[in-house]
């Protein structure tokens, strides 16, 4: 920090404490509750805007659930992390302040930097990796990158919150050694490495305590030993106690106006129950960040002049192929030849109706989606390209999407329009405030969800509601249903106020022929809710015909090409926020597809759309695999891209890739009362395979390029490794560099006199570096003192480990090439 940030920052300071020092105690107390579902009220006495807060992991939706404004829609976070390049997800960060500061947004609640426990975790597609270093970093360079825009981050969910079921009350039991080395290291090496400036605590419990009343988790570790001085923001509705709360260190309850804090507040103060020095620690974190983004009147901004402006399109189509993982390519299939006369077949519904993000609060709504038949039929020349759909992942109706053009519509009890917006999809998700101008929740008695719909295809069409409460429904003038959806079993509160997915109607339909479609909805009486929402969708499904029909045509189409290109994919009812996934298998016919493509065509190349792992029980069937993850609104022309040698699939994996269900070690994401033991310590992802000697399909950290690499020299110190190789193909490419340690003395601390247990290998350090062909680079990876210590649970305090350790440099866990000894005093 040079004198000039010192004297600012004390500016900045000054500024906090002379606003704190003019607020009453209800004005504090009213300052902290938020005021609606997305934003702090303002204090115009003490120069105090109002901060706006908005997801944002892969893209910054802003405040309104609209595709009225859209948003730039990035790669997931898996799939950022695959890249194992901190400083591309700094890019990253830095494109979303961009889209954050033209929104008005001055918080992204994000990064999620929980780990991929169990692959069955639902929200797996949300969080960067299974290993705390590899999610530290890339957690870094994404604050980093957000915060040099001038924008701050919540760096979340604290802690623990690593599974779907059960979120809101779970309580996840972490001895304290597994819970330091693995969950809380990621959000350590963030506080210390990129100084975030906010952090939201999670819905669950940790070891008997929930976590927004966490006082030892927040106030002694995060805040105390870490030196955390940003705003603690509660998870959206898991703020329950308020002077549980405030005593534990939570800042803000959102979302406002009616929380724990507020009126509560001050009453618990007057009435001794809590000290008012907690309540103006709160509100100096908060004025504090106010000032940090420029909210804050004689503070200065951290950053007031925003970085050069960056091209969301290009970076979004880098990130994509970045992040991709080529698993497997036997004989060269990939990059595909696309010399004249040269033809490939496309197959999958998954190619044209392409899911580029993954479910929940994460959702964004992009000016514009490259499916992977956009992209390839852009990339081939003309005649070159058959397409065929092959099996769809989908067999149940989803919100209104291809071919409709929609409108919301607000009435009064008289029919009377209050007011109307435009949908991106038949999904209407109105949260507080986030009404078209003019409706209003006391006024509305009903929504028309009306508009056209042109048919891609000819026979009958489903179409169907989702959501509670009552509804009519209309196709092409005729009246089709009425009826009332009740509350069904679902176990997550937002889960359950979307409703399971109902079919209502059959119409045939002809290719082309637009029709009238309108769906209403009564909306309730919501005066006695305290968060006021409205949650429905008209849902839809196009004709469904025969799966072993379908296949057919794809093994023609297959037949008659050089190359088959098969995309899979899960879909919102497979991996979601809400609720964790019950097995790994990809839904529908899929697996019967490339099977059936496989066995007509040796080149058969499959593309896995999906956030996490899934079975893929004819990987050794098939000529390549490409793991895509979510890949954003550019993801079809970045596959483009990747499958046509434009670009090299950059990616490797985060996370390991198990070739059965039954084989993953650790799988348990239901509570048994209310608990949900991490019995396994220490040894979730490439550390419990290790430890129980099963083989996965892929590794953690594997990944294919179009050039191969020799590993020429090693040398290592305790602080350093550097790490020379050579590029030994014939194009350029890129290499990841990973430096794992194994301790050769595993049952001893160095002296020789207390059993230590440690998995048999981890990863410390990595880098990510580029050569021609031929061309020979050197690169130093610093090893962190910490990659040598243990939590000592006795001791409550880390405790560095001597002795003899093997530092191998891998191209993946497992694929060492080159090994040095290492005596650690």
């Amino acid at each position: 920090m040079t004198d000039a940030d010192q004297v600012r920052d004390q500016i900045r300071d000054d500024a906090v404490e002379a606003a704190l020092g003019k607020l009453d105690l209800d004005t504090k107390a009213f300052l902290l509750a938020g005021q609606d579902m997305w934003s702090l009220p303002a204090i115009p006495a003490i120069g105090l805007q109002s901060l706006v807060m908005s997801d944002g992991p892969i893209g910054v939706r802003g405040v309104r659930w609209t595709a009225d404004d859209p948003s730039v829609a990035l790669p997931s976070p898996t799939s950022l992390a695959a890249a194992w390049d901190p400083e591309l997800a700094r890019r990253a960060g830095r494109l979303l302040a961009q889209e954050a500061r033209r929104k008005g947004v001055h918080v992204l609640l994000a990064p999620t930097v929980n780990l991929h426990r169990s692959p069955l975790g639902g929200r797996h597609f949300e969080c960067y990796s299974e290993d705390p270093y590899l999610t530290g970093a890339i957690g870094s360079g994404y604050v980093n990158g957000v915060q040099d825009g001038g924008v701050g981050t919540t760096v979340k969910h604290f802690v623990g919150n690593d599974a779907e079921t059960d979120r809101f009350t779970v309580d996840s039991v972490i001895a304290p050694r597994p819970l330091r080395e693995l969950y809380l290291a990621p959000f350590e090496a963030i506080v210390a490495n990129a100084h975030p400036w906010g952090i939201m605590t999670a819905y669950n419990q940790v070891n008997g305590t929930t976590m927004t009343e966490h006082r030892y988790l927040v106030n002694e570790v995060l805040r105390g030993e870490w030196g955390f001085d940003g705003c603690n923001v509660s998870d959206w509705m898991a703020a329950r106690s308020t002077t549980g709360d405030i005593l534990g260190g939570m800042d803000v309850a959102m979302p406002g106006p009616t929380t724990v804090y507020g009126p509560a507040l001050a009453e618990a103060v007057r009435a001794g129950e809590v000290p008012g020095s907690a309540v103006d620690d709160a509100v100096r974190n908060v004025l504090r960040l106010a000032a940090r983004v420029g909210a804050l009147e004689g503070a200065p901004a951290v950053v007031e002049t925003a970085p050069d402006p960056v091209d969301g399109q290009a970076l979004a189509r880098e990130l994509a192929a970045r992040g991709f993982v080529l698993v497997r390519n036997e004989e060269g299939v990939l990059p595909l030849d696309a010399s004249a006369g040269r033809t490939v077949a496309l197959l999958g519904a998954a190619a044209r109706d392409a899911r580029v993000l993954g479910g929940g609060s994460a959702t964004v709504f992009p000016e514009r989606v490259v499916s992977p038949l956009d992209g390839l039929t852009a990339a081939l020349p003309e005649g070159a390209l058959a397409y065929a759909v092959g099996a769809d992942p989908s067999e149940e109706p989803t919100p209104a999407d291809k071919g409709f053009e929609l409108l919301a519509v607000c009435r009064d009890a008289s029919g009377a329009v209050l007011g109307e917006g435009g949908l991106p999809t038949g999904q209407v998700q109105w949260i507080g405030d986030d009404l078209p101008a003019g409706a209003t929740y006391e006024a509305m008695a009903s929504i028309e969800v009306r508009g056209t719909f042109v048919p891609r295809e000819s026979g009958e069409h489903t179409f169907g509601t989702r959501g509670l409460g009552a509804f009519s429904l209309a196709v092409d003038g005729r009246h089709l249903w009425s009826g009332v959806q009740e509350m069904g079993d679902e176990a997550d509160p937002f889960e359950a106020f979307f409703g399971a997915p109902s079919e209502r109607a059959r119409v045939t339909l002809t290719e082309g022929e637009p029709v009238e479609v309108s769906l209403t909805y009564q909306v309730p009486d919501m005066t006695a809710m305290p968060l006021k929402a409205i949650m429905f969708s008209l849902l839809h499904l196009g004709p469904r015909r025969d799966p072993d029909e379908l296949i057919a045509e794809a093994v023609e189409a297959a037949r008659a090409a050089d190359t088959a290109v098969v995309v899979v994919a899960t879909t919102e009812r497979v991996e979601s926020e809400g609720f964790d996934r019950p097995d790994l298998g990809l839904p529908g016919r899929q697996d019967d597809l490339v099977r059936a493509v496989a066995a007509v065509n040796p080149n058969t190349v499959v593309v896995v759309n999906a956030g996490s792992p899934v079975e893929l029980p004819w990987r050794e069937d098939v000529a390549a695999v490409l793991l895509t993850w979510f890949p954003g609104q550019e993801g079809g022309a970045a596959l483009a891209d990747v499958l046509l040698g434009e670009a090299e699939p950059g990616g490797r994996l985060p996370t390991t890739w198990p070739a059965r269900f039954a084989d993953a070690p650790v799988t348990e994401v239901v509570p048994a009362d209310g608990r949900l033991e991490y019995g396994e310590g220490l040894f979730i992802g490439y550390r419990a395979y290790e430890k129980h000697g099963v083989v996965p399909a892929y590794p953690f950290g594997h990944g294919l390029g179009y050039t191969d690499w020799a590993y020429e020299s090693l040398e290592a110190t305790a602080d350093a490794v550097r790490v020379r190789v050579t590029n030994t193909g014939t194009r350029p490419g890129r290499e990841v560099v990973q430096v794992y340690l194994a301790p050769l003395d595993t049952a001893s601390d160095g002296a020789g006199s207390t059993t230590v247990e440690r998995p048999a290998s981890w990863l410390a350090g990595f880098a990510s570096v580029a050569a021609g062909p031929g061309e020979s680079v050197e690169t130093e990876i610093p090893l962190p003192a910490r990659a040598f210590e243990i939590w000592d649970e006795e001791a409550r305090g880390w405790r560095r480990i001597g002795g003899a350790y093997e530092v191998r440099a891998s191209r993946a866990h497992g694929d060492t090439r080159l090994t040095a000894t290492l005596d650690i005093a």
